[in-house]
């Protein structure tokens, strides 16, 4: 058989697309590539956001803000003191945005006007906190990324 031109570009062509057909199957198949959405019910989110929002702001009107510290223990986080650990309820959220398999929920139990997340629960990197409580009839809402 005679290479020429014409030879040479044809078996780079095919080359070059079974190289792409290869990664296309791989990395689709491959649970080492496996992304997960940002959230599972993306649309039922967005028809309640106005009341995230309304929670946001009514979190905004208190004299304090909720701090976040790390600590030998977790994360510690500090609630204002115009809420009273007796009226409050809710759940305390945590997203890892590179891992579903790490998301988890806690209930609000606070110490006085602190919260601890335990060690044991998180790993270094990034996670984001939704915290959704009600105090006193109002609803309020806490989001902040932290790196642990």
């Amino acid at each position: 058989m005679k290479w020429n031109w014409g030879t040479g570009i044809a078996i780079g062509m095919i080359s070059f697309i079974a190289f792409i057909l290869y990664m296309v199957i791989t990395m689709s198949t491959d649970k080492n590539y496996s992304y997960d959405l940002v959230t599972e019910e993306y649309y039922a989110k967005t028809m309640v956001y106005q009341n995230e929002i309304d929670a946001e702001n009514n979190l905004n009107s208190l004299e304090e803000r909720i701090t976040g510290t790390k600590t030998k223990d977790g994360w510690l986080l500090s609630f204002p003191s115009e809420i009273k650990n007796e009226t409050i309820t809710g759940k305390v959220f945590l997203y890892r945005p590179s891992n579903q398999q790490l998301d988890f929920d806690l209930p609000l139990v606070l110490s006085g006007s602190n919260l601890l997340i335990p060690d044991k629960n998180l790993i270094g990197g990034r996670w984001n906190i939704t915290i959704d409580f009600k105090h006193n009839g109002k609803d309020f809402l806490y989001k902040n990324s932290i790196v642990y």
